[in-house]
């Protein structure tokens, strides 16, 4: 017999054929806010935004890498799960020569102008609330672009979490403040930042475990991984992820309640 999940899917896409055609058919939508659109997906998860896609025809599109997991996960309240809107950013690899041996009171000037000149973050200033810092460093090695005080100062600012290919050092503290961030596991702890990577480009096209993130795209995270949503499609796929989680809920709250379970926030409307 075929699964609840699976039957519903295919009323979804049955009865949206349309889910793509009609929104092309019918005049376009004013384009959605950055409110509107963080809005549109509060609360989604991840496997909705998915069917979603795959509703209005992304198929195979978005889905980040599983490599890429969150750091901590908070099974209370679901704290590191976000939504939000892409701020991307892209580190390289250097090639400069490195002085070795350097002597110790010209460290501090050395390392000064290495962060100010060729490996700043001119993105701080483009953070909003409800911004996500996509950081694209791949092949950056042990460089630890992320750490505990620039992560918790791009929260400061509204960035309601942090997507990385590259390293993340600093990871105890990282999780006692509490900062969503997903990262490949492999790459944890390894940073040691200064004179190994070089800022590349900001607010351009990057790739994150093989899916294309531009600016303004939308990204949810949660325990299952992250998917990244092309902005344009934005609304028709929170419209169909929509009626995904509200029929879960449903079916799983009338479980919970054949059960006597008491009824928490995943099953209520």
């Amino acid at each position: 017999m075929r699964s609840l999940h699976a039957l519903l899917l295919t009323l979804l896409m049955t009865a949206g054929s349309a889910a793509a055609q009609p929104d092309a058919a019918q005049p376009a939508d004013p384009p959605p806010s950055d409110a509107e659109i963080l809005a549109m997906y509060d609360g989604l998860r991840v496997a909705d935004v998915v069917d979603g896609m795959d509703v209005v025809g992304l198929r195979d599109v978005g889905l980040v890498d599983t490599r890429i997991q969150a750091l901590w996960k908070d099974l209370d309240e679901f704290d590191h799960q976000f939504r939000g809107i892409a701020l991307t950013v892209r580190y390289v690899p250097h090639n400069r020569i490195v002085p070795n041996p350097m002597p110790a009171d010209s460290f501090s000037a050395w390392e000064g102008r290495w962060y100010n000149e060729l490996s700043p973050e001119p993105f701080v200033e483009l953070i909003r609330p409800g911004s996500v810092v996509v950081i694209d460093a791949s092949g950056n090695g042990d460089t630890g672009s992320v750490g505990s005080y620039n992560s918790l100062d791009w929260y400061a600012r509204g960035a309601r979490g942090i997507v990385t290919t590259g390293s993340v050092r600093d990871t105890d503290e990282i999780i006692k403040q509490q900062i969503p961030l997903y990262m490949d596991p492999l790459q944890r702890g390894r940073g040691i930042r200064p004179g190994r990577n070089m800022i590349e480009s900001v607010n351009q096209p990057v790739e994150i475990g093989g899916a294309l993130v531009r600016p303004g795209d939308v990204v949810v995270a949660d325990g299952d991984g992250v998917v990244v949503v092309p902005r344009e499609y934005a609304a028709p796929v929170a419209r169909a992820a929509r009626r995904v989680l509200n029929a879960d809920k449903a079916g799983r709250r009338a479980l919970y309640e054949r059960l006597g379970r008491p009824l928490d926030q995943t099953v209520q409307q």
